[in-house]
Order: C-alpha cells, then structure tokens, then sequence
C-alpha cells in the first residue's frame, strides 16, 4: 500500500457532514478534560488498581499485596484517581475501601480491555 493512499485528493466539501460534526462538536474544555481522564488512567500502574478494583472493592493493604508495591505508591496512585472521580472510598472502623468510583468507570475500563484482547 502506497503511503499516500489514505489521503484524500480531492476538493469536495461534504457540508452536511461537516454541519452535523461542528454542531454536535463538544467545547474545548470538555475536550481538555476527556484528554486528562485518558492520560489518568494511560498509567500501567493505574490500569492494574482498576482492575483490582473492577474485580472487588479493596484496601491499601489488599492492592499492595497483590501488585507487589508499596502501600506508599498505592496510596499516592489512589489519591491522583480519587481526586479525579476515577475511585471512590469508604471508611470500615480504621480500614478505608477503594472501588471504581460508577459505571461509566466499569464500562470505560471494560471497554478499553475488550478492545485490547480482541485486537490481540
């Protein structure tokens, strides 16, 4: 395949569809912080503690154990994903339980795996 194939060497304007994108565009911050969700959780780290956390809800101690890291590091990566909406906590005595914060979270994450497993 040629490397210019894919480029379109015309010059026709399709304006319906270009009406029907510019009038469905989100704003320029929307798009800012779709960005910043993709870039939180883009981090291998983060990816494994939605995982875990897609599975069942944890504590510090449980995902530690599981990722061979520090409670230290786990507590800073699950700082930076509650801060964002991504996790969500609950206080149990002196144990505090992490899960994903909704479904939007489940799916995007679920999503995102599928997608990677059937492309192999």
């Amino acid at each position: 395949m040629a490397k210019n194939e894919f480029i379109c060497d015309c010059n026709v304007i399709h304006q319906d569809s270009v009406d029907n994108v510019l009038k469905k565009m989100p704003t320029k911050d929307t798009f800012y912080r779709l960005a910043n969700l993709f870039k939180l959780i883009g981090d291998s780290t983060r990816c494994k503690i939605l995982f875990s956390l897609d599975q069942d809800e944890m504590c510090v101690c449980d995902l530690a154990n599981v990722l061979h890291m520090t409670k230290s590091s786990i507590s800073h990566q699950l700082a930076v994903l509650r801060r964002s909406g991504i996790v969500r906590c609950r206080k149990s005595g002196k144990e505090v339980y992490y899960t994903l914060d909704d479904d939007h979270i489940v799916k995007l994450f679920e999503i995102g795996l599928e997608h990677i497993n059937h492309k192999g």
